[in-house]
């Protein structure tokens, strides 16, 4: 893209003005921070002229200033202009993640997604940063830039977009436009909320799993109060955890089809414990074996008894029972290879050391199945 030689020169003197020095920097390739926005705004047909900006590592308030420097230089030039803030979230949300693992690191993402939705960038401003070292972020010096350019213009604030898969946080997000702009419909918002709040919630079922089996493998002890908060671990319900290998094979599964505990956060933790050390198809896990694990929570419905038409492997978990309810076997649903309701019961009586042929009393149930990467 063209250089926008006129907004640099306005850029420049109106930083000067308020005793910042731009410096050019000339003869090196974009960085991702830029090179990312820039093919994504070609590839939908944008041709206009760019200015590419590094922040610095000057204060926060100095970032904030910075950016009403551009806004009075968009100003002078007259011309319509927009503003991207471009840089990641926390590059720790995953094992696998460039920067480390944190279970923590969550916490970061979630504060900034919820500000923007909520229309208080004042929280980010504010944030912890402590928080924000934690995370090991890049991107937020270049929101300071943003909040400092947008100061004067009215908030439209909008979450369009957040998602981590490779540990990595990306947040797509509007926090101002122009008069006249038109407004996303709120069903999409609405869509994009409930995306963002599952994949929270899942991040805070999986990491207390792998916190509770790591501390137990390593330690020898059961992590007394989880460090990972959300309303759904207080709730009392049923689940079953699973630990798989990098290459996708089974470690261990263990569950309760009924809650034994009094939250589900006691629940996972007992479950991936058990699943880690007490599966009797495998060994206990060792802790070499930790940083290549993979951990997903299944959170079971109350089962509810069912018609063998009735079943749906891919929707449902099946429970089967002899008729006298002493001989009990459980399949998750939406497993892979199960492909009929037949296949299911089938695997479900074996599993439970029945004889083919045995009457049998069926049960349906539902999951909300929650995953780490490469824990399908």
């Amino acid at each position: 893209a063209p250089l926008d030689e006129e907004m640099l020169n306005a850029i420049v003197r109106e930083a000067a003005r308020s005793s910042y020095e731009v410096l050019g920097i000339r003869g090196y390739d974009l960085d991702h921070g830029t090179a990312v926005p820039l093919y994504f705004l070609q590839r939908n047909g944008w041709k206009g002229r760019v200015v590419a900006l590094g922040y610095s590592f000057l204060s926060n308030e100095d970032h904030l200033r910075f950016g009403s420097c551009i806004t009075r230089a968009a100003s002078d030039t007259g011309r319509p202009t927009a503003f991207v803030a471009s840089g990641d979230l926390s590059h720790r949300l995953k094992p696998e993640a460039p920067a480390g693992y944190n279970p923590n690191a969550y916490l970061f993402d979630q504060e900034i997604v919820e500000a923007i939705r909520e229309s208080e960038p004042e929280r980010i401003i504010n944030i912890d940063q402590d928080l924000r070292k934690m995370a090991g972020e890049c991107g937020y010096r270049s929101m300071l830039v943003a909040f400092g350019a947008t100061k004067e213009m009215a908030r439209a604030c909008e979450v369009l977009n957040y998602e981590a898969p490779f540990g990595v946080g990306y947040l797509v997000a509007q926090i101002a436009r122009p008069n006249g702009s038109s407004e996303n419909k709120k069903s999409n918002q609405d869509d994009v909320d409930k995306q963002a709040k599952e994949q929270r919630r899942g991040g805070a079922l999986t990491a207390l799993a792998r916190q509770a089996v790591e501390t137990f493998v390593r330690e020898r002890r059961v992590i007394e109060k989880p460090s990972l908060e959300d309303p759904m671990l207080n709730e009392r319900a049923a689940c079953f955890v699973s630990i798989k290998t990098d290459e996708g094979n089974l470690r261990g599964c263990i569950g309760t089809v009924e809650p034994a505990k009094e939250t589900l956060a006691d629940e996972i933790k007992t479950n991936a414990i058990s699943s880690a050390t007490r599966d009797p198809r495998f060994p206990p896990v060792a802790p070499s074996e930790l940083s290549h694990l993979r951990y997903s929570v299944d959170v079971l419905s109350t089962p509810e008894p069912a018609k063998f038409e009735e079943l749906d492997p891919k929707v449902y978990g099946v429970i089967v029972e002899d008729e006298r309810g002493l001989r009990r076997g459980l399949l998750l649903p939406d497993l892979q290879g199960v492909e009929t309701a037949r296949q299911q019961v089938d695997i479900a009586a074996r599993k439970a050391g029945l004889a083919p042929e045995t009457p049998l009393k069926l049960f349906r149930f539902r999951v909300e199945r929650f995953r780490e990467t490469g824990a399908d």
